[in-house]
């Protein structure tokens, strides 16, 4: 049997927000699976989310660099150690130029050994390390290409143009009035620096969280002991909010919360006189996922005081 440690119970208490106990009693009940025992939790009605919100630990930047035409936008974030170094004009001037090359290139590998002054933008950083005296790193990049129509963008908290802490793109396939299309991109993509979705689309939800969901709801349901017909209305219904939890297209739009972003869309296509698609987005938020080391002061000292 896996041996339950304080640091597991400490992070399934921070996914679901239960107690000590619960949490520990869950990992014990699921021989120490961390996705079993969240799924545990939320079937005895102790946890509302199986996903454990991105702890912002990183500083540095995001930064969106778009082409001429506006078809093609990419964004990529570059951390350093401190906001301090965020708010250096070498590092901003770097990470913009940085963003500009993600433009030619396909991933962070290519973006890694792509030209900058001579130099790999990797020997570049490494070489900005030196000069600033604090680590940094090209942590990812994407990009999002249209044939016909606008990828736009917004940067949340922005600190100069087109840098800043949440950078978000939205692809719209279209051959409708580029403004208008740019307009509505960036309305979209205000809703998802805020929403958060997981997904475009029903179709894109991974098939295993799908499946897990599910059979969390069917166990909810079964303990409410009604018949399986309702049951079946019940799982039909659930299912439907988890979509319009998690899928961008069945959100209701923060601008108005009446119409699904699907309706925007389609209200857009009549509005332009012609069919818009809206093919993909990308919404990169600062040091999301990277977890800080945690540091006790006075563990720290005391240590420092018995070398002494």
């Amino acid at each position: 049997m896996t041996q339950v440690t304080a640091s597991m119970v400490k992070e399934l208490r921070g996914a679901t927000g239960v107690g000590m106990m619960d949490a520990k009693k869950a990992l014990v009940e699921n021989n120490g699976d961390m996705d079993a025992a969240v799924d545990w939790l939320r079937t005895k009605g102790m946890a509302k989310a199986a996903k454990k919100a991105g702890r912002i630990a990183a500083e540095g930047l995001v930064a969106i660099s778009t082409n001429d035409n506006g078809t093609t936008a990419a964004v990529v974030e570059i951390n350093s150690e401190t906001d301090f170094v965020a708010r250096n004009d070498i590092f901003q001037t770097f990470v913009r130029t940085v963003a500009g090359s993600a433009l030619a290139v396909s991933n962070d590998t290519e973006l890694k050994a792509a030209d900058m002054s001579g130099k790999s933008i990797e020997q570049a950083l490494t070489d900005m390390i030196a000069k600033i005296g604090e680590n940094m790193s090209l942590r990812r990049m994407e990009k999002l290409s249209v044939s016909n129509g606008v990828v736009a963008s917004y940067m949340h908290n922005a600190v100069a143009d087109n840098l800043g802490k949440i950078g978000v793109l939205i692809a719209l396939e279209s051959d409708g009035d580029k403004e208008k299309l740019q307009e509505l991109g960036r309305q979209i993509a205000m809703h998802v620096a805020a929403v958060k979705p997981e997904c475009l689309d029903q179709a894109s939800v991974d098939p295993v969280a799908l499946e897990r969901e599910r059979n969390v709801l069917i166990e909810q349901a079964r303990e409410s002991g009604k018949p399986d017909n309702i049951i079946e209305k019940m799982i039909d219904g659930r299912m439907r909010k988890y979509y319009e939890e998690i899928c961008l297209m069945d959100q209701a739009f923060i601008m108005d919360n009446e119409n699904k972003i699907s309706d925007v869309v389609a209200n857009a296509a009549k509005e332009l006189g012609t069919a818009v698609e809206l093919r993909g987005y990308v919404r990169y938020a600062l040091g999301e996922g990277i977890e800080k080391e945690e540091v006790d002061f006075a563990a720290e000292v005391a240590a420092t005081a018995a070398t002494a």
